[in-house]
C-alpha cells in the first residue's frame, strides 16, 4: 500500500460519527480533513444543525454545511433494532468511533463505552459530554452559552464600562471537537503500539475550565479576581487597542524591550527610564496614567501612520478588523484558507488552520444530505 499523501495522513482510517450540532461534528471534519473516511449517522430527521439557519445553501443551514464536508451521511432510528444492530456492526469495523449524544442515550440503546470496547478492543471510543463523565453534573445537558456562563467565561469577556458578554464565536464546542480529535489522534498512535484501542472522554465544561485556566491559577495566587479588560491584558501594560483618528489599533509590546521601541514611535524615548514605567510591574501599578498618555497622544492621528511608524521598529500592531475586512485581505488569499465547494453560491467554507509538508489539510467538498449514503456504505 502507497503512503498517504502529506495532506490526508489518516487515509484507510475508518470513522463513524454519530455527531450533532457543533462539537462532534466538528471533530468528525478535522479527522476527515486528514483523510480519514468518516461516516455521519444521522436521526431519520436529521442533524439539528441543518436546520439551524438562515442562512441555507441546497437546503441546509450554512453552519451544518460548513462543519459536514467531506463526509457520507446514513440515518439511524436507534429505537429499531435491526438498524441499531447494523450500526454496531458498522462501528465494531470502524476504527474510531465519536459522539455527542446525550449523556444518557448510549448506554440505554447498548452503544456506550464500555460495552462498544469490551466487544472490539481495537476501536477508539470518542465520547464528547456537555459537562463530564465523573461528578453530580455527568448527565446534566448543555449548550455553548450555557457552558461559557458556568464556566466564568462571559464574566470574563466584555467592556469594564458595560455589561458581560458572551464571546461571540462557538470556542467551547469547536475547541472540544479539536480536543476530541487530539485524543483519538493520541489513542491512535498508542493502538499502533499497542494493538488496543480505548475510550476517550470529553466534555464541553472542561474545555471551558481550560479557557479560563489563567484566570483560575491568577485567582488562586492573589484571591483577588482581575476586571474585565475590554480589548486590554490583565497582567500587561500597555497591551490593548488605542483610538486612532479611523479607528482602533491593537498595538501588543510583549516585553520590555518591545515597550522601549514603542515608546520611541510614540515620540517619548524617555519613558521607559521613568521608575513609574520602566518594567511591566511598575507600569501595571502605573496603569491608568500610562494608558491615558498614550491615548492622548494616538487620537490625533490614523491607524495607518501608526501602523507604519510601529512596523519599522518591529512592534507588534494590528487594526480591529470586521469579518468582511478580513476575507479582503492579501494574507487570506495566499494562505487559501476557504474554498468555493458550491457552483453558484459565493459562500466560502474553511479548510483547516493545519498544513503537513506545505499541503493544507483540507476537503474541497459538499456537506451530505440526510441519508445520501443509505445502501452505498
Amino acid at each position: 500500500m502507497s503512503a498517504p499523501a502529506a495532506g490526508r495522513p489518516l487515509a484507510g482510517i475508518k470513522v463513524v460519527e454519530f455527531g450533532q450540532n457543533l462539537a462532534g461534528p466538528y471533530c468528525g471534519q478535522i479527522l476527515a480533513f486528514l483523510g480519514a473516511d468518516v461516516v455521519k449517522v444521522e436521526r431519520p430527521e436529521g442533524d439539528d444543525a441543518r436546520k439551524w439557519g438562515p442562512p441555507f445553501i441546497e437546503g441546509d443551514a450554512v453552519g451544518f454545511i460548513a462543519l459536514n464536508r467531506g463526509k457520507k451521511s446514513i440515518t439511524c432510528d436507534l429505537g429499531d433494532p435491526a438498524q441499531r444492530a447494523a450500526l454496531v456492526e458498522r462501528i465494531g469495523a470502524a476504527d474510531i468511533f465519536v459522539h455527542n449524544l446525550r449523556a444518557d442515550v448510549p448506554a440505554k440503546f447498548g452503544i456506550d463505552g464500555a460495552a462498544l470496547t469490551a466487544r472490539f478492543p481495537r476501536l477508539i471510543y470518542a465520547d464528547l459530554g456537555a459537562f463530564g463523565h465523573l461528578g453530580p453534573w455527568k448527565d446534566r445537558p448543555g449548550y455553548e452559552p450555557i457552558i461559557q456562563a458556568v464556566a466564568g467565561l462571559i464574566s470574563l469577556n466584555g467592556d469594564p464600562s458595560g455589561p458581560e458578554a458572551r464571546i461571540g464565536v462557538s470556542i467551547i464546542d469547536l475547541s472540544t471537537g479539536m480536543w476530541t480529535a487530539i485524543g483519538v489522534l493520541a489513542a491512535l498512535a498508542r493502538r499502533h503500539a499497542t494493538g488496543r484501542g480505548g475510550l476517550v472522554n470529553t466534555s464541553l465544561f472542561e474545555s471551558g475550565l481550560m479557557w479560563a485556566s489563567n484566570h483560575a491559577a491568577s485567582y488562586s495566587v492573589t484571591g483577588r479576581m482581575a476586571p474585565r479588560q475590554g480589548t486590554g491584558h490583565p497582567s500587561l501594560t500597555p497591551y490593548q487597542a488605542f483610538d486612532c483618528s479611523d479607528g482602533p489599533l491593537m498595538i501588543c509590546p510583549g516585553n520590555d524591550r518591545l515597550w522601549r521601541k514603542f515608546a520611541e514611535a510614540l515620540g517619548h524615548p524617555e519613558w521607559p527610564d521613568e521608575p513609574r514605567f520602566r518594567t511591566n510591574v511598575e507600569r501595571m501599578q502605573n496603569r491608568p496614567l500610562l494608558l491615558g498618555m498614550i491615548a492622548d497622544i494616538m487620537k490625533d492621528r490614523s491607524r495607518d501612520y501608526w501602523s507604519g511608524r510601529l512596523d519599522a521598529l518591529g512592534v507588534p500592531n494590528g487594526p480591529l478588523n470586521t469579518v468582511p475586512q478580513v476575507l479582503d485581505l492579501a494574507q487570506v488569499a495566499a494562505l487559501g484558507m476557504f474554498s468555493r465547494p458550491y457552483a453558484g453560491a459565493d459562500a466560502l467554507f474553511h479548510g483547516l488552520p493545519v498544513s503537513i509538508d506545505g499541503e493544507r489539510a483540507a476537503e474541497v467538498a459538499k456537506a451530505p444530505k440526510i441519508g445520501e449514503h443509505n445502501g452505498k456504505v
